[in-house]
């Protein structure tokens, strides 16, 4: 099963639809024995179960299937468990994979050992994940399934990108391993929050997770605290990790694009604030082939896939609407020390396909026997979660080199980068704003940077590069004014 069809199917069972009005609440002949739940009781399971040999969930026997008869099991009068939570069914094929959910009230946890009439017509298959339904249980804005992912609408109430609990080996040639959530205990803390702990389990390790998450109006937070035991080595160990789509926008070229749409994506960039204080853009690329990137940022602050392009026209999609996608900012707890952000890049020629990846990775080796304790905070908004750090890259071209309405410059590339933000309010040709940039100066055949007639604030960047010169696969560029950097540091990629 892909990253996407995963994700494909929890998107049109968790889409949004009106549900019957009084919809039933589980009762107690749907629940085991009660038992005392605790985080510390959960961390203690998952290092017991780190110390035995690794054993796959098996496929369920009762799974619907099809989507077609997913669906139908999903919408319609059926109840809802835990105050507000409605479950997944198993799915042959693409979702199949039981997982064990209990919900805790008072410290006390009742499986739910019985799923008769927790789904439409009152079939008694098994759970897959599960979805948050809001106040009013007309709407979902949080859901697991499959694997370890998760994922929220945000504050538009659009499902884009996913998270993951994990990311290990992932873009390396020896392989990518994908651990579950087995087990799931779920408590209700108010009318739009929920307190969620899961088990995870795979090859290499283990691991109890803990989720605060709380829908807002300014879109949904997770506290999330992890504790990981590792049965055996692992090459990458990424912590903070997302997925997404990129397929093209306006900068790709003519190879990439595939449909009428003007861009199809669900994130736009990865954005980064390091240690140090540095702030970076790098806008995401369809690849020609495979590629991992490895962003060096010690005791990051913050790093996330932003969906910075909220315009409709500039995708003219009025079915699935990716102008309403949210981003997702990931705030690391505590000092993770250093590391670097990983990122993975896979060719696609759809939008069916998740083929961005994003995690952080210690530089500390994961070995075998360890003990990894880690905290963050996940943000789910369509509000720029950097737009405090000075101006932002806003929009990325690409084209030949020279000057318009003359023959191109043989050999020559043209990047041209636009910023807005408060750091340029103000400023005009006289300011002695310039573009900076690790090109060699062989490559850099002219570099310019001004303001955009007749804009409010937007600054353009436009240098034109030498191929021939170039020594280096990327190159980074940003704004100054002096000594003072005036914008985030974009870094472009120079492969075709």
């Amino acid at each position: 099963m892909s990253r996407r069809t995963a994700m494909g199917l929890m998107a049109a069972l968790a889409a949004a639809s009106a549900l019957p009005d009084g919809v039933k609440a589980a009762t107690g002949g749907r629940l085991g024995t009660p038992e005392p739940f605790s985080w510390d009781r959960l961390v203690a399971q998952a290092r017991d179960l780190a110390r035995k040999p690794y054993a796959p969930i098996a496929e369920s026997t009762r799974a619907a299937a099809d989507y077609d008869a997913a669906g139908k099991l999903t919408y319609g009068d059926a109840p809802m468990v835990a105050g507000n939570v409605r479950l997944f069914p198993a799915v042959r094929g693409t979702a199949p994979k039981p997982v064990t959910i209990a919900v805790v009230e008072g410290g006390q946890a009742r499986a739910i050992v019985d799923t008769s009439d927790l789904f439409v017509g009152g079939h008694n298959t098994d759970a897959v994940g599960f979805r948050v339904m809001d106040a009013t249980g007309r709407s979902d804005w949080l859901a697991f399934q499959g694997a370890s992912y998760f994922r929220s609408s945000g504050d538009r109430d659009q499902y884009g990108l996913s998270a993951r609990a994990i990311a290990i080996d992932t873009g390396l040639a020896t392989g990518e391993e994908f651990p579950d959530f087995t087990r799931f205990w779920i408590e209700q803390t108010g009318a739009d929050s929920v307190r969620i702990h899961a088990l995870l389990d795979g090859p290499s390790l283990a691991g109890a997770y803990a989720f605060d998450c709380r829908k807002t109006a300014n879109g949904v937070t997770q506290d999330v605290t992890a504790a990981l035991f590792l049965r055996k080595d692992v090459k990458q160990l990424g912590l903070g990790a997302a997925s997404s789509m990129f397929w093209y926008d306006q900068s790709s070229p003519a190879r990439a694009r595939g449909d009428w749409r003007p861009e199809i994506h669900d994130s736009d960039g990865l954005a980064i604030w390091s240690g140090n204080g540095e702030r970076v853009w790098r806008p995401l690329e369809n690849p020609a082939v495979a590629r991992l990137h490895a962003l060096r940022s010690d005791s990051p602050k913050g790093f996330g896939l932003l969906q910075r392009d909220q315009a409709f026209d500039h995708y003219q999609d009025d079915g699935v609407f990716y102008d309403r996608r949210p981003s997702l900012w990931v705030e690391p707890k505590g000092d993770w020390g250093a590391g670097a952000v990983g990122l993975y890049e896979m060719p696609t020629g759809s939008e069916t396909l998740d083929n961005i990846a994003l995690f952080w990775r210690p530089d500390r080796p994961a070995k075998a026997g360890q003990r990894r304790d880690f905290a963050y905070r996940l943000t789910w908004t369509s509000k720029d979660p950097t737009i405090d750090g000075g101006s932002r890259c806003v929009d990325v071209f690409e084209g030949p080199g020279g000057s318009p309405g003359s023959p191109p410059l043989e050999g020559v590339r043209k990047f041209v980068f636009d910023f807005s933000g408060p750091a340029l309010a103000g400023l005009d040709r006289t300011s002695g704003v310039t573009p900076d940039t690790d090109l060699p100066k062989a490559a850099v055949v002219s570099a310019v940077a001004y303001p955009v007639a007749r804009s409010d604030g937007r600054w353009r960047a436009m240098i034109d590069v030498r191929s021939a010169a170039l020594t280096q696969p990327q190159f980074r560029l940003f704004l100054k004014r002096g000594n003072s950097a005036l914008s985030e540091t974009v870094i472009k990629a120079l492969e075709s």
